[in-house]
């Protein structure tokens, strides 16, 4: 172990929030030992912007929730944890661990049971990554280095700590995240894990929960390096234990996704991770629309029990919230009806819940050369943009277009239906305006020819003959009883 000087290594307690410092601050004064450890140490000698910061003490949880009272609560049964709440921010503190003394873990060698305390030189060994095992006390100014982290993150090296076997069969998920600090940090991967990193390794990923796996494909999404992730994800052989029925290839239409999800982080833009997983699964959603629809199925309800479809399937890997399927849904709902929108309907539909992320996916479709979208990605584009004047005229022109569009179909649908003949074009005997008012047309109407009655051997009917002529015939209202009978 190495005692480094915290200004050495560029950190000071300017550098952090004052949830973390009050969360040390309170545990020493206990008479319990305190530091910061983890990514958050790592992103600040790194010269990154930490998204949070952890602790870890000698104090159990039980110890700590005395601490801090109703502030903290406890959670976890496999590793037990400690959240501690300053003002709006959450702290999540654990306490050093120490080896089993008894092994509780699966047939595959995945730990099951993992609450036994111990000293902070036990607690370094558990840990996963070197660069991930540093503990930082920023009262005494001091970073503890067990394992040369230090050397590891200036030489940008990615290195497990023990056997990397036994680390992916203890927990799985180290394999997910060593392909996220890879990307996230551009760190490379040292040799020892490429040799063992198989797509047989991958296989353990599956004892693994979907709801689990389903919160670190989020971590994925959201970690602002996803164009970059993507490819390893293929690469290792991760990608099919993630994603049930997506094909291993990166399409235009997902890589712009991922371009447009990390540019849209990088400026302080929320997201919605559930946005991505609408992306991956269009393909096999229009797959699986084609299926209903060529075995009759009306579009709406195809569209409605293929999405349903899609998501289960797609459960057996990852476990989408409820919240996050119906946010999918509804966006690949919006495509139908951006696509094809009635006049009447169009602003209502710009004010839509789901309207900006439709849009969004619409644009990010046409910009993928999906000619299907037919150019409204960019007409929704120009719409949001117009004042309210020129917005009821491109909705007029629009209407137009779509009447002219309707005619030259239902044209198009007539000649294709017609045997193929000479024709003959007709020239009309007289160029005589079409009536407007009822009147006239009535008026017209009468001294016409008239009406020849084939029926009954060809006698001609006028049109003022009786037959034609509607007979009112008055009632005797005094016969006549109102209201309820017996």
């Amino acid at each position: 172990m190495q005692t480094l000087r915290a200004s050495k290594c560029g950190l000071s307690t300017a550098q952090l929030p004052s949830s973390i410092l009050d969360v040390i601050d309170a545990l020493t004064k206990a008479g319990y030992e305190a530091y910061i450890v983890g990514g958050g140490v790592r992103d600040l000698i790194l010269g990154l912007n930490p998204k949070d910061f952890d602790a870890v003490t000698n104090a159990t949880p039980a110890q700590v929730k005395e601490v801090f009272g109703r502030r903290c609560r406890i959670i976890g049964r496999r590793f037990e944890l400690a959240h501690v709440y300053a003002g709006r921010e959450l702290i999540e503190v654990a306490t050093f661990r120490a080896p089993p003394k008894k092994a509780v873990t699966s047939a595959s060698g995945m730990i099951l049971r993992d609450n036994n305390w111990g000293t902070i030189e036990q607690d370094f060994v558990r840990r996963d990554f070197s660069i991930n095992a540093m503990y930082y006390q920023p009262r005494k100014g001091i970073v503890l280095d067990f394992c040369h982290a230090i050397d590891d993150i200036k030489n940008k090296t990615l290195r497990l700590l023990g056997d990397p076997t036994l680390r992916f069969e203890e927990d799985p998920v180290r394999m997910l995240r060593t392909l996220r600090f890879a990307a996230k940090l551009n760190f490379n991967i040292a040799p020892e894990i490429l040799e063992i990193f198989t797509p047989e390794m991958t296989q353990l990923l599956r004892d693994i929960s979907p709801h689990r796996l389903y919160d670190e494909s989020q971590k994925l999404f959201t970690m602002g390096h996803l164009n970059r992730v993507l490819p390893m994800l293929i690469d290792f052989g991760i990608w099919r234990q993630l994603f049930a029925d997506i094909s291993p290839d990166i399409s235009t239409f997902i890589e712009r996704a991922a371009i447009n999800t990390d540019q849209r982080i990088q400026i302080g833009k929320t997201i919605n991770p559930a946005f991505f997983y609408a992306v991956l699964l269009w393909k096999p959603f229009l797959e699986r629309c084609d299926f209903y629809l060529g075995k009759g199925v009306v579009p709406a309800e195809a569209r409605a029990q293929a999405g349903l479809d899609v998501l289960k399937r797609q459960a057996t890997r990852t476990i989408i919230p409820r919240f996050a399927e119906t946010f999918i849904r509804e966006v690949w709902e919006m495509q139908t009806r951006l696509l094809n929108p009635k006049p009447q309907q169009i602003q209502a539909l710009s004010t839509h819940a789901r309207f900006r992320a439709g849009f969004d996916f619409l644009l990010l479709r046409e910009k993928s050369g999906d000619d299907t979208t037919q150019g409204m990605g960019l007409w929704w584009d120009a719409y949001q943009q117009m004042s309210t004047d020129e917005k009821e005229r491109a909705i007029s022109q629009y209407n137009r277009q779509r009447a002219k569009s309707r005619r030259k179909a239902t044209t198009e649908d007539v000649v294709e239906a017609k045997p193929v003949t000479a024709v003959t074009e007709i020239e009309p005997l007289v160029n005589e305006p079409e009536p407007r008012s009822r009147r006239e047309r009535k008026s017209r109407a009468k001294s016409e020819k008239p009406v020849q009655n084939v029926a009954s051997g060809g006698s001609e009917i006028g049109y003022d003959h009786p037959i034609l002529k509607r007979k009112r015939v008055k009632r005797d209202l005094s016969q006549v009883i109102f209201g309820p009978t017996q």
